[in-house]
């Protein structure tokens, strides 16, 4: 079960949360927030929630934090919890707004020398994923990204079984996410999760590939330990006027000479949530879904079908320490977003305290991530763009 690294430590309380972003009506911000207070090692205590500052107070009072860590903005927010004195800031901020924030906003932070928990994708540019990186690297503090879906127990599963060999050689990888909540322009509709999604101002680049694409390709990359070569992208906008795609299809050469195929979508009729990996070796192949995240398939020639399932003893140190509740009772969404933050948060407890995290709590998504995740964006748009289609990666 997840402990983290408690008996070895010193720290003796909660780590102290803030955040920017996750407003009256947003839904990642909430996520956030309970994902952080799930395994009793953190508490809000501050945070400048939303742009207009009477919203921003407003979930304050929803939050009953006290007025004065409630912030008009990030910037006052950096400056004011700096004032205070050491013991009482904030250890880490969560940056959980829409995509054009989340460069200037993790910067100030970082180099006031705070932690930093954001979402993905990281930033706007790859140009800005590179100098993140380096303000990561100088200010020497805790950095990650939240892709959570590396946070299921059966998904740690199914990398330790490639690492190890179980599947020899990987030579195949079909990765897939596709939903329909943007069959229609509800954006226009006012719909808010939807509205910042689809304006490039606000999300990039990318919609559909910036918005769940980028989780398939962190997916392939967590469990395989493989990136991508080349690529050959096709970039589609089905609902008549919106100004970014919502379908996204790719084929991918990685680097060992392994070949890949990803499939993102946002309009695809009567699906839900149903990101689904098959890894395919000279040895061996596995299947995870992740509606059905509690179960890994392993297929061998010849062989009856193999079922991993979550919470028992046979699986490796990495999913048991993602687990919380026994065998056979349901345990997904929440539980595995949550072990991204029980990871970094035991990290930034080992900044804290002077010690070396271990590899177990090691095991979240970094700053790198973020810059292999802004190549992969701009890499897919070139490619499409492309009268050639085949687009070595970007570095």
């Amino acid at each position: 079960m997840v402990t983290g690294s408690d008996t070895k430590m010193t720290f003796n309380r909660k780590l102290r949360m803030g955040m920017v972003g996750g407003g009256p009506g947003a839904f990642i911000g909430e996520v956030h927030r309970k994902v952080a207070r799930m395994d009793g090692k953190a508490e809000i205590i501050a945070g400048a929630f939303d742009i207009e500052p009477a919203k921003s107070k407003q979930m304050g009072k929803e939050l009953l934090l006290d007025p004065n860590r409630v912030y008009e903005n990030y910037k006052q927010m950096v400056q004011a919890e700096l004032d205070l004195p050491e013991d009482e800031r904030i250890d880490f901020v969560s940056v959980t707004t829409p995509n054009n924030w989340h460069f200037p906003i993790a910067k100030a932070f970082l180099e006031a020398g705070f932690h930093v928990i954001c979402e993905k994708p990281m930033t706007m540019t790859l140009t800005e994923a590179k100098e993140l990186k380096k303000i990561v690297e100088s200010s020497g503090k805790v950095f990650a990204l939240t892709h959570n879906y590396t946070g299921y127990p059966m998904v740690k599963q199914a990398r330790y079984m490639v690492k190890t060999g179980v599947l020899g050689k990987v030579h195949k990888i079909f990765v897939e996410y596709p939903q329909d909540w943007l069959l229609k322009r509800i954006e226009l509709d006012g719909q808010k999760q939807a509205e910042w999604r689809t304006d490039p101002k606000q999300a990039g680049a990318g919609g559909c590939l910036g918005d769940i694409a980028t989780h398939a390709e962190n997916l392939a990359h967590y469990i395989t330990g493989l990136y991508i070569e080349k690529m050959c992208a096709d970039l589609t906008t089905f609902a008549e006027g919106r100004k970014l795609d919502d379908d996204v299809n790719i084929i991918m050469h990685y680097e060992n000479g392994a070949k890949g195929m990803l499939h993102s979508s946002q309009v695809l009729t009567g699906q839900e949530n149903g990101l689904k990996i098959r890894v395919w070796g000279d040895k061996g192949g596995l299947e995870w879904f992740q509606e059905h995240p509690n179960y890994l398939n392993f297929y061998q020639q010849g062989k009856p079908v193999q079922i991993f399932r979550r919470g028992n003893d046979y699986l490796c140190e990495a999913a048991k320490r993602a687990t919380r509740i026994p065998a056979g009772h349901p345990e997904a969404f929440l539980e595995a977003f949550a072990n991204i933050y029980v990871n970094a948060m035991d990290t930034i407890r080992a900044h804290i305290n002077g010690t070396k995290p271990t590899e177990l709590e090691l095991d979240f998504p970094t700053v790198d991530d973020g810059v292999v995740g802004m190549a992969f964006i701009e890499t897919v748009i070139e490619s499409d763009k492309s009268s050639q289609k085949w687009t070595k990666i970007k570095k």
